[in-house]
């Protein structure tokens, strides 16, 4: 095998766990990111690790739901009104997505690259290279309506043609599993597939490994242009500097349709905003959930719990929607009575913007129209469960070897 000169735009945790899995098999890696990687959507993720999240976000009643929500800017879907021609385009294709065909086809792809990258993240905690949370608890989908409940019976009645392990609780069976606080809820199905992290850890420890395996950090570096011939780059020119390789690779999420304009690719993805409220005073949670009627995501992480939620497609924007912000917090009490959002949580709200794919599934793989850059994007709600699987595909494309899974279902051009 041929080793390369690699230069990773983006430093999420796509373009960490590429770089992890480059640099094992030899080859030298640059990573160059706009921030200081300390924040985005890598860091501000409810830390899922998700074989049971086996429907993409294209789906049918998606269109209805969306209609419903698009101009409430409380609720957990909303679009900002705008003429937006990059928005249209999307919308379009969005809606092309959003059938039960799509679903049926997709489902065993999502589940497979799901299991994967599961399986990468428990080989890198049993390595002993690293020191991070990480806990295969499952995940609660809890819901108080019997509409939600049909829904969800629906999920995991597919969940379970494909082998995932779900059962369904009861409230009384809940509070039993959990204790230390009650929920003010119906029932709730438990997946027993999935794991939860805490972000910053991982990715701090990942980020030091690198380091010290000589992985070159060029941060706070905004990608300009490109220098091409033909079909090959030559060059990646930033604010801060000109950077030369054999192989590039394109993990820049929510910024990636914009910069890859220069190159003449069009790839269709909208920017999702969500956000996170942190709490540091003891909750009594122990398990994973989210709450379906209002599509929020609670995990206990390491020293805290954090309630994350809402879909804002607002464009690139790092605004705060106060609205949004208390309709999360509003959301938690509704499910947890005994239990308030401090103010100060609300206060040092953060949020990051997830890169939306029309058909909800990742782009990886090359493009015709370059052959020396590898895409590895797109991922939307999935980016912290599929970063290292994602990272091994393209260090397999990029190493000339048999990828660990069929990447048809992901590849660029298939919108």
């Amino acid at each position: 095998m041929v080793k390369k000169k690699v230069v990773v735009l983006g430093g999420g945790i796509v373009g960490l766990s590429t770089a992890y899995y480059l640099i094992q098999e030899g080859h030298e890696v640059t990573i160059i990111d706009k921030g200081r990687l300390d924040s985005g959507a890598s860091h501000v993720n409810a830390g899922y690790l998700t074989p049971s999240h086996i429907v993409p976000m294209a789906a049918p009643g998606m269109i209805s739901k969306g209609m419903k929500w698009m101009f409430n800017a409380k609720s957990p879907f909303y679009i900002k009104p705008r003429f937006d021609l990059d928005l249209i385009r999307w919308g379009l294709k969005f809606i092309k997505s959003c059938t039960n065909e799509h679903v049926q086809r997709s489902m065993k792809s999502i589940l497979d690259i799901n299991l994967l990258s599961k399986k990468l993240y428990l080989e890198m905690l049993k390595s002993e290279l690293f020191d991070f949370h990480l806990e295969t608890k499952g995940l609660l989908m809890a819901y108080k309506t019997s509409h939600a409940e049909r829904e969800e019976s629906q999920v995991s009645k597919w969940a379970k043609d494909l082998g995932i392990k779900v059962e369904q609780f009861s409230k009384e069976q809940v509070l039993k599993t959990q204790p230390d606080i009650a929920m003010d809820i119906a029932g709730a199905f438990w997946y027993k597939s999935d794991a939860h992290t805490t972000p910053e850890l991982f990715i701090n420890n990942l980020k030091d490994y690198l380091i010290k395996k000589g992985v070159g950090f060029k941060l706070e570096n905004t990608v300009k242009y490109f220098q091409k011939n033909n079909k090959q780059i030559q060059k990646v020119v930033t604010d801060k500097g000109i950077f030369e390789a054999d192989e590039f690779v394109l993990s820049t999420g929510a910024w990636s349709q914009q910069i890859l304009k220069d190159l003449g690719i069009k790839l269709f993805i909208q920017p999702g905003k969500g956000y996170r409220l942190n709490v540091y005073k003891s909750t009594g949670i122990t398990l994973p959930a989210i709450l379906l009627e209002s599509k929020v995501a609670v995990t206990p992480m390491d020293g805290f719990t954090r309630f994350g939620g809402t879909m804002e497609i607002s464009g690139i924007n790092h605004r705060t929607n106060i609205r949004r912000v208390q309709a999360i917090a509003d959301s938690v009490t509704k499910y947890y009575p005994t239990l308030e959002i401090p103010k100060t949580s609300i206060n040092n709200v953060q949020s990051g913007l997830r890169p939306l794919s029309p058909d909800g599934l990742p782009f990886i793989g090359r493009h015709s129209k370059i052959k020396n850059m590898v895409l590895a994007t797109g991922h939307s709600m999935m980016g912290w469960s599929l970063g290292p699987a994602t990272g091994r595909l393209v260090t397999e494309v990029i190493s000339g070897r048999k990828t660990s899974m069929d990447l048809k279902p992901f590849l660029p051009e298939r919108i």
